[in-house]
């Protein structure tokens, strides 16, 4: 339940944070989300009726699944890479949180 619950926060602030206009908050807001993501795939593993695989200390048929931690793995990974390469586009990118009108002579209407 409390993963379930832990998955659901995360996406709802995930989901929340990606919605928003700066591009910090939305890169926030991907990372949050691929944290959910990783959760649910660790739930995916059923631990409730699995063991941490130690030798001599249970039986390795009824061992934890390694498909899900190696998902989540290399989901960390990547996650990490987007977040660097979101971040850097962030820094170099045009700032349009501004009010300034641009310095071209340009005109909006309101």
């Amino acid at each position: 339940m409390i993963l379930a619950m832990t998955v659901g926060v995360l996406a709802a602030g995930g989901t929340y944070l990606l919605l928003q206009r700066e591009m910090v908050r939305m890169v926030f807001g991907v990372g949050l989300l691929s944290h959910a993501a990783n959760f649910l795939l660790l739930a995916s593993g059923v631990p409730a009726w699995r063991d941490e695989p130690l030798v001599n200390r249970m039986d390795m048929a009824q061992a934890a699944d390694p498909l899900p931690q190696a998902f989540v793995l290399t989901a960390i990974v990547i996650t990490l890479a987007v977040t660097i390469f979101m971040l850097a586009l962030a820094v170099l990118g045009h700032n349009d949180d501004t009010r300034r009108p641009p310095e071209t002579g340009e005109t909006h209407e309101k």
